[in-house]
């Protein structure tokens, strides 16, 4: 058994901690490129290095006088680093601090996240594999349409997390941006040099253009990501509820030793994961929509987007790791009842069948259309009285006298149905045998 993994560096990552220690790097990183540009004294640079510090208490304490949170921190910083603290920030803006910042925190989450996606890649490649021949019926509407296997389906989500991951990859690229460009990004009082060492020293690229900001349709594109991430983990969550129910039971969550499903009836087992994968999925959507309305400032910039961004961003990649944590676990440990999908297949007795026998009617010389009569007119036979198709139709004369007998009972043979799986393994990169 697989068990859940978590990752709590995820939370660190958010933490006033792990905050005012980016933004301590990146005001030395912007003083020591002012060095070597000549506009600060090396030895001012050496002596911030050597003291630069701050408490996060009294941050907030001289937060509370101020009402401005930058501010508050340099002037912590400054009372540990005394007469040189005059050069900290010099010609910078609080948000060339503030977004620099965010681009460091959001590269950091979004590569925890690529290598969540990635363990749920590696699970449902290893179950596709393992089922790749366990028939079971195929519904649309919810309604029983032709056979296919439960690989099959964890063939699906594989491939979507694949393209998942590309879409990850490259909305972590764009929102790994930083900007040290001054009061409305003109770099009237900084050279786009100290924007490139900061920026290199951080693991960054520097935004080509600015304003007071980095541009917010980059964050949108990242929180889209984490909701289009969400809503497979809600497909597979939705599935996996369907499945569960007692009517079905084709596949289930596991239920571990001294687990309880219910208060009140002991018999529950509950698909509370899936549950959960799916109502999780709601809020990465919301935060997305904030995300976009982020994206539309007054003029160079205003502050609307950043109480927002202080919000959905720890929020929800915190949630969708904890989410991609819950969906591996969940799918490494599916319990999977292929009994029961064969009780299902056969449920409504050759049903599914149906578009065989119209195919063949059609390749013996009847018009589709008269081809489609006929076999509706037996399978809805079938739907009010419980026997079989096959049956109906080889008592049925207009049906036997285009096909035969032998060719009848061929035709309900779920094999010939599946005949191209191992060639959609084969195009989808997944050749292994269970």
């Amino acid at each position: 058994m697989i068990e859940r993994y978590t990752r709590p560096e995820m939370g660190a990552i958010w933490s006033d901690q792990s905050r005012f220690s980016i933004w301590l790097e990146i005001e030395i990183l912007a003083c020591e490129a002012q060095a070597q540009l000549g506009i600060i004294p090396q030895e001012a640079v050496d002596e911030i290095r050597a003291k630069a510090q701050f408490n996060v208490q009294r941050i907030l304490e001289i937060e509370e006088v101020t009402r401005h949170d930058v501010i508050a921190f340099t002037t912590n910083v400054a009372e540990y680093v005394g007469p040189a603290s005059r050069f900290i920030h010099l010609g910078m803006t609080s948000s060339d601090v503030l977004d620099t910042c965010l681009g460091v925190q959001l590269k950091k989450a979004g590569e925890i996240l690529i290598k969540g996606l990635e363990a749920l890649r590696d699970v449902l490649a290893q179950r596709a594999v393992e089922f790749k021949h366990t028939v079971c019926i195929g519904r649309t509407h919810g309604i029983h349409a032709e056979p296919t296997t439960f690989g099959l389906k964890l063939l699906l989500w594989h491939q979507e997390t694949l393209r998942n991951l590309e879409r990850l990859k490259a909305a972590v690229d764009t929102v790994s941006t930083g900007m040290i460009s001054g009061a409305v990004g003109t770099f009237e009082h900084l050279s786009p040099e100290v924007e490139a060492y900061v920026c290199k020293n951080l693991g960054l690229k520097p935004a080509p253009v600015s304003t007071q900001v980095i541009q917010r349709d980059r964050h949108a594109e990242f929180l889209s990501v984490l909701a289009i991430v969400g809503s497979l983990l809600e497909k597979i969550g939705t599935e996996i509820r369907h499945l569960q129910r007692t009517e079905v039971r084709e596949a289930e969550e596991s239920f571990g030793k001294g687990q309880k499903g219910s208060s009140a009836m002991p018999h529950k087992k509950n698909p509370i994961v899936s549950e959960r994968l799916c109502g999780l999925a709601r809020l990465l959507r919301g935060n997305a929509m904030a995300a976009m309305e982020n994206n539309a400032l007054w003029h160079e910039r205003d502050i609307s987007h950043s109480s927002v961004e202080r919000v959905i961003c720890p929020d929800s990649t915190i949630a969708l790791d904890y989410m991609l944590s819950l969906a591996t676990s969940m799918i490494a440990n599916l319990v999977v009842y292929p009994e029961n999908m064969k009780r299902n297949l056969e449920l409504t007795n050759g049903l599914p069948q149906s578009q065989s026998v119209l195919l063949a009617l059609v390749r013996s010389g009847i018009t589709r259309e008269d081809a489609y009569r006929l076999v509706q007119r037996n399978a809805m036979k079938t739907w009010d009285t419980g026997q079989p198709l096959l049956t109906m139709l080889l008592a049925d004369d207009e049906v036997t006298a285009a096909l035969g007998s032998e060719e009848l009972h061929a035709i309900f043979d779920d094999a010939r149905m599946l005949k191209n799986v191992d060639l959609i393994f084969e195009r989808c990169g997944l050749e292994g045998r269970p």
